[in-house]
């Protein structure tokens, strides 16, 4: 499980990356996407993969009785989900912005608009 997991974040990140470099600007929205799945996908890998009980401590008792499941992993998935939603949704604005005024889908047609 843990190697088909390892796997698929080597995936995503490598077409993500893939996708970053090429010339179009879907393209790169698409490569971000699929670097904070990656991303995410490599928190939650970090996490214990075991199905643990809850940390939720028992009534009178000043700690939770382990073995129970980490719950950062869960809460930083939760913060990269958030934060990869505000750059995707920024990033399309943008996008569509460029798409409009310029009448351009090539990350060179950008450049070369400055003058």
């Amino acid at each position: 499980m843990t190697l088909l997991l390892t796997l698929s974040v080597a995936i995503l990140f490598a077409a993500g990356g893939y996708l970053l470099m090429r010339r179009s600007i879907v393209r790169v929205v698409f490569g971000l996407v699929l670097l904070s799945h990656g991303a995410t996908l490599l928190i939650f890998t970090s996490g214990k993969l075991v199905p643990l009980r809850p940390p939720i401590a028992p009534p009178g008792a000043d700690a939770p009785v382990p073995p129970y499941a980490d719950p950062l992993p869960a809460a930083l998935i939760l913060t990269a989900i958030v934060i990869s939603f505000g750059v995707l949704a920024f990033t399309l604005v943008l996008v569509r912005r460029a798409c409009r005024e310029l009448a351009v889908d090539d990350v060179e047609g950008l450049l070369s608009s400055d003058e």
